[in-house]
């Protein structure tokens, strides 16, 4: 790797030189990020509705993804730099492609500093920000905490970048309100509740991964379309000359890392030299970033969503987390709880399938055996489903001996699965006991 020093400098004139359009502005746009996504609230905090009259807050309770984050390593940045380096050395660059290795270069050494893997700053800012938000939407409950000495849990995949998030989260719980800290416990860790793809509970998921034939024929025939061969010659084409891009032996391996570094750069915006971002979209046009981000969809759809029509062998192991939030307010309502809240912080391999199991929108739609997952027939979308900071949390309330219970996803109120009744029509809220018969929780 060339030296840094000149190349940092050298990337900040770059990030200067090129507009970017904004990094995720508008739906559709933000659409061809996948599940990697910047987090962004999906509901006015004013426009909550209230609880019925006589309930007050006991018990608020989350499962969120991390928050932006570094790539995890540095493969495609090392990728597509090979190839850079070779096309440099023999002058098969196009005027934008000579800017295009040294922009790499700063964001991987950003990334590295960073940590792969780990929360970037929009990261911690984004858990910050949501902490915020849940403690002015619930005030009294936080009161009440403090004023009762109940406690805050914190639990986490014990994941690095899933700690920091929680540990991120209560801290801001506690720069709020001062008397919380000596509430928040440690960050504890629970890897079959938040982890649970990979213990012991996954293992039947781990071999369909592995070795379901239906599955790779599935993906194989999504990614082998003519549409890919297309968009990795055009977005390589903005790079190296076309005699450079008929030489190189796997060009859709090569567009998919471009891609993925364009898909990861919000994340790291806080880190770019201005501060604004990286640029990495002048290489992609909108078209090919959102058939990259298609396919992207459709790995993630089969392999962590809704699935096949005929299998939950993908979201059925996340019954141990849907199980836990339901226990959380079932011992609160038995008086065997002294939580106020409960914090959990995760991954996209967990809130995936339990946004599937639990029919949250844009993932109650399995696809048929023999008709491929597209965009035309089918809403699931992984930057609505999973972005980075995605979150699912259930706030509990009681009158007397009656608890009601409203979900927020992503921070937007949510209604719970077809067959659940509110307490009335349109409204946000839902008596324990429906919900445990709509769940068939005995």
């Amino acid at each position: 790797m060339r030296r840094l020093t000149p190349v940092l400098a050298l990337g900040a004139l770059l990030l200067t030189a090129l507009p970017a359009h904004a990094a995720d502005d508008g739906p559709a746009h933000r659409e061809s990020y996948g599940t990697k996504a910047p987090y962004a609230p999906q509901q006015n905090p004013r426009d909550y509705q209230k609880p019925p009259a006589g309930f007050v807050p006991v018990l608020t309770e989350n499962v969120s993804r991390h928050g932006s984050r570094a790539a995890t390593d540095s493969e495609d940045g090392d990728l597509i730099l090979a190839l850079w380096d070779k096309a440099e050395a023999e002058g098969r660059l196009t005027r934008e492609g000579e800017e295009f290795g040294p922009r790499v270069r700063v964001l991987l050494a950003a990334m590295a500093k960073t940590g792969y893997g780990n929360l970037s700053g929009r990261g911690r800012q984004e858990l910050a920000e949501t902490a915020a938000r849940m403690q002015k939407r619930l005030p009294s409950l936080f009161a009440k905490i403090a004023r009762d000495g109940e406690k805050i849990d914190v639990v986490s995949s014990g994941q690095g970048r899933a700690v920091d998030s929680g540990n991120v989260f209560a801290g801001a719980l506690a720069d709020a309100d001062p008397a919380l800290k000596p509430l928040i416990g440690p960050t504890r860790t629970d890897k079959d509740l938040l982890y649970f793809h990979k213990a012991a509970g996954g293992a039947a998921y781990r071999d369909y991964i592995a070795g379901d034939q239906r599955l790779k024929d599935t993906l194989n025939g999504i990614t082998g379309q003519d549409r890919t061969r297309q968009a990795a010659r055009s977005v390589l084409r903005k790079i190296f000359t076309d005699s450079f891009v008929a030489r190189i032996q796997d060009p859709a391996g090569a567009a998919q890392a471009v891609y993925n570094l364009y898909a990861i750069a919000p994340a790291m915006s806080e880190e770019s030299p201005d501060g604004e971002g990286w640029g990495l979209e002048h290489y992609i046009s909108r078209t090919d970033a959102a058939w990259f981000g298609y396919l992207g969809d459709a790995e993630d759809f089969y392999e962590k969503g809704p699935g096949f029509s005929d299998s939950d062998i993908t979201y059925k192991m996340a019954g141990v987390l849907l199980d836990d939030l339901f226990k959380q307010v079932e011992a609160k309502r038995a008086g065997t709880s002294d939580l106020g809240a409960e914090l959990r912080f995760t991954h996209a391999e967990e809130v995936i399938p339990l946004a599937a199991l639990m029919g949250l929108p844009g993932s109650t739609r399995p696809a048929a055996p023999g008709q491929p997952y597209t965009y035309a027939d089918n809403p699931w979308r992984g930057a609505s489903v999973s972005p980075l900071g995605a979150n699912i949390q259930w706030d509990v309330f009681q009158k007397g001996d009656r608890y009601l219970v409203r979900m927020l996803y992503n921070e937007k109120e949510t209604a719970f699965k077809a067959g659940c009744r509110p307490v009335a029509r349109n409204s946000a809220f839902y008596d324990l006991d429906e919900l445990e018969r709509c769940f068939d929780r005995g």
